[in-house]
């Protein structure tokens, strides 16, 4: 187990129910997300970590409603409701997850002109986390993606992390999915393709 880290995505309250933007189920895979916790010697979460009027929230795109696309200097971004505001309750983690032995927390999307769905990198696709240089530093060679949501931070996170050079396994039992106009499919079958294992 030295050689392998949990990576637990976006686990805060504002994708659970009653948040901001609740993925459908979202609170039901805590039980399951601490068992893992337990069974794995490195532990890595990420948070979303927006400061008030980010770019990726429709409320500062005048006329524009969330779930709609805009075009950004990176590319196409989905605009989003105002979630996981830097310090509000909305962006602290689950309550009921067991998070104490975790190593590293990752806080994404903390520059206000760009989104950032992956663990690694920004949506620029070139301003890394930092994650990558740590998980190497310590000889982290596998890694479980589990968290929120599915087909997007989980699913850019393990894509990444296979680019990395890392062996990847996203447990789906242990994530929950938007499924935004069918991303949930169109996800899990770029991660098969791209050699994550999907259990």
């Amino acid at each position: 187990m030295d050689r392998q880290a949990l990576i637990v995505i976006d686990l805060q309250n504002d994708f659970c129910p009653g948040g901001a933007l609740p993925v459908a189920g979202g609170h039901e895979i805590v039980p399951l997300v601490n068992d893992l916790i337990q069974r794995f010697d490195h532990v890595v979460l990420t948070q979303d970590w927006h400061p008030a009027g980010h770019s990726s929230f429709a409320s500062t795109h005048p006329g524009k409603q969330p779930f709609e696309t805009v075009q950004m200097p990176y590319g196409g971004q989905t605009l989003w409701p105002d979630h996981c505001i830097q310090g509000s309750s909305g962006a602290a983690f689950h309550p009921a997850l067991q998070c104490t032995k975790a190593e590293m927390v990752i806080r994404k999307g903390v520059r206000t002109a760009i989104d950032s769905y992956s663990a690694f990198y920004e949506n620029d696709h070139a301003t890394p986390t930092g994650l990558a240089g740590y998980l190497r530093e310590r000889g982290i060679e596998e890694l479980t993606l589990v968290g929120l949501a599915t087909d997007y931070c989980v699913a850019y996170s393990a894509l990444d992390a296979v680019q990395q050079g890392f062996h990847t396994t996203v447990r789906l039992d242990a994530c929950r999915a938007i499924d935004l106009g069918g991303s949930l499919k169109q996800m899990t079958d770029t991660m098969r393709e791209a050699g994550v294992r999907l259990v």
